[in-house]
């Protein structure tokens, strides 16, 4: 069965604020915020719900860059991640049970600290572009194949 999660990823100029990721699915990576859409939820109303529970900012604008689909074969799962940028936001962030927030210069991307397939479509997110992808991982840290279009803006 197919989840639909949300990543959103918060830019100030030349600056990402990424969180380290302190337990569950994902934890001792670096990432975006984001989660699972409940029932009754729209996907943008989730996306926000999910960077303040995690980091305390509260996000004003979203402006959705791609859905990307990942496979993961061994353990089954589907998951379709709609990935946002927000550029307007209020409040500082703020560490959390599950996350520990810090700004990155985007020239000093932590990558090898990532999600392998982070290298793929973050800078296409970094220079504004639209896309959509699909990743399968033979386990977490395995792509074994993958693809990544840009949609036209």
């Amino acid at each position: 069965m197919k989840k639909v999660l949300t990543l959103c990823l918060i830019v100030d100029e030349n600056k990402i604020l990424l969180g380290m990721k302190k337990r569950g699915f994902g934890e001792g990576r670096w990432n975006g915020f984001g989660g699972k859409v409940e029932e009754g939820e729209s996907i943008e109303e989730a996306a926000k719900r999910e960077v303040l529970e995690e980091v305390g900012i509260n996000v004003k604008d979203l402006n959705k860059k791609g859905v990307i689909d990942f496979e993961f074969l061994n353990d089954n799962s589907l998951l379709e991640v709609h990935i946002f940028k927000a550029c307007d936001y209020s409040g500082s962030p703020v560490e959390t049970e599950e996350m520990k927030p810090q700004w990155f210069d985007i020239l000093d991307i932590p990558f090898s600290e990532m999600w392998p397939d982070d290298l793929y479509w973050l800078p296409l997110f970094l220079k504004n572009k639209n896309f959509k992808g699909k990743f399968i991982f033979e386990d977490k840290n395995k792509i074994i194949s993958h693809d990544l279009e840009i949609l036209n803006d």
